[in-house]
């Protein structure tokens, strides 16, 4: 199979399960706002920081090696697996006990039982690293795509279920325990692995210079991507960080499902031209132009529809989070280009570069992070901080990847945003102006005006420019 189609196919997969899993996260989502406190939305957000931390010490790296190894035998995955077994059981037991430490540092007795019962899902996350890489090596994406959908739905029912049954702040903790067990009993069904007691570690030592950078990158990444939240929990409290969570898990939902329908697909088939380089190169600047004329004129968007978006999906007491939102969208176009960039470090066996850029990232994301929240002391001033940060290590980011990975001119790079970004400013500014002259009070039409406005041009700008033909295909499809 051809790279194009390749890649369309495995992409288009993947979307199917990803835009219709924005639908259900949305409707779920929604639902359990209405049902569940802001505070308590808080309380859940600090033990999924805190399970997230574990989670990185029980991947170690070991799903992106196992996909990049193309000579791995069923030995070696049968020994990997079993490593994995064991790591689950010991991981997961430390989360057990942390529990009351946890607790105690934050001052409420309700985490002692929510991590001791999230300590069940990082066992199964951890079991299920082997069969689910092997899925992805593959190329199974039809397998992943409709797997993923149905047991994402199912949860989802069953979290709505439990919340109207009074399970309150329990049924945010249903949908990540189901779907870690589902997935793990499709995927170990779909690709059986041999357990042993002793396993030979010369396995491990086959894959470890590879995953240990990419388990350094991951740690990092961790402290960069979640300090914030364990930072505002601690010293401003459960109820701001509830909209805090809420709002950059809104702003999210856009890098989940554009960039995250096409990055798992990435590795996989680019993996292939680990010894060429230029083939890589020429390959990857092409979904980086179609990733920045989705990305940049999207931030613009979300910009003057986040009030709309915001009271839509989670009602009048998530009123607070609009500022958060609003802000933090602006980072929504560089972040999905930025979210694909892993990828190609590890297709090109440059896992030490990934940690090198991830440190530098961290650094800068962390500073940006302290100075937020102890010297601004405000949501709003830790939202402007992070989106600063997350625009200067796009550039490092690209800088280390075009000069010393793929060795490509970084000028070839920069001219792939050019249209793009007057896209974006032309979109903003009559945005701008709408905003000033539309003041509907209904918040449907108001989003909807916006929208509309917004395709009209996004859509007249791509025909002008003939970056894509619409008039031409929609003719042909006429006929």
């Amino acid at each position: 199979m051809s790279l194009k189609k390749d890649l369309f196919t495995g992409v288009a997969y993947n979307a199917i399960s990803k835009y219709s899993g924005i639908i259900v996260s949305l409707i779920v989502s929604a639902v359990l706002a209405r049902l569940i406190v802001p505070e308590d939305f808080g309380i859940i957000a600090v033990a999924m920081v805190i399970i997230t931390f574990f989670s990185v010490f029980s991947d170690l790296g070991i799903a992106p090696a196992i996909i990049q190894h193309k000579n791995l035998t069923k030995e070696n995955l049968s020994d990997i697996f079993s490593f994995t077994v064991w790591l689950g059981l010991g991981i997961s037991f430390c989360f057990f006990l942390s529990s009351w430490a946890i607790a105690s540092y934050y001052n409420i007795d309700k985490l002692i039982h929510i991590c001791q019962i999230l300590s069940v899902n990082l066992f199964f996350v951890t079991v299920n690293i082997v069969p689910n890489a092997l899925l992805y090596k593959n190329k199974e994406f039809k397998f992943i795509a409709f797997r993923t959908f149905i047991i994402q739905f199912a949860g989802g029912i069953v979290s709505i279920i439990a919340a109207f049954n009074g399970a309150g702040l329990y049924a945010l903790l249903i949908n990540p325990i189901f779907s870690s067990i589902a997935l793990f009993i499709v995927n170990i069904v779909h690709y059986p692995q041999k357990m042993k007691f002793k396993f030979n570690s010369s396995s491990l030592r086959i894959i470890f210079s590879y995953s240990s950078y990419q388990f350094l990158f991951n740690l990092i990444n961790y402290f960069s991507r979640n300090l914030d939240k364990l930072l505002i929990g601690k010293y401003m409290g459960m109820i701001p960080l509830g909209y805090y969570e809420k709002s950059y898990r809104l702003m999210m939902l856009p890098l989940q499902n554009i960039s995250y329908a096409i990055t798992p697909v990435m590795h996989p088939i680019f993996s292939d031209f680990q010894n060429d380089l230029q083939k890589l190169s020429s390959s990857y600047i092409k979904v980086i132009r179609l990733l920045a004329f989705i990305g940049l004129p999207l931030s613009a968007l979300l910009w003057f529809t986040s009030r709309e978006i915001v009271l839509i999906i989670f009602g009048d007491q998530w009123i607070d989070s609009i500022p958060v939102f609003q802000i933090l969208s602006l980072s929504v176009g560089i972040q999905i280009i930025l979210s694909t960039s892993g990828s190609i470090f590890q297709a090109a066996n440059a896992t030490r570069l990934l940690f090198i850029s991830g440190l530098i990232s961290t650094i800068l994301n962390v500073a940006g992070i302290l100075i937020g929240i102890f010297i601004f002391k405000t949501l709003i001033a830790v939202a402007w901080c992070i989106t600063i940060t997350y625009s200067i290590n796009f550039i490092q980011c690209y800088i280390l990847m075009y000069r010393y990975t793929l060795r490509a001119s970084f000028i070839g790079f920069i001219k792939q945003f050019i249209s793009p970004a007057i896209l974006s400013i032309i979109i903003f500014l009559i945005l701008a102006y709408v905003s000033q002259i539309v003041t509907v009070q209904n918040i449907f039409i108001s989003g909807l005006i916006k929208a509309s406005i917004f395709t009209l041009i996004y859509g007249l700008y791509i025909q002008l420019t003939k970056e894509y033909d619409i008039y031409s295909k929609l003719k042909n499809k006429i006929k």
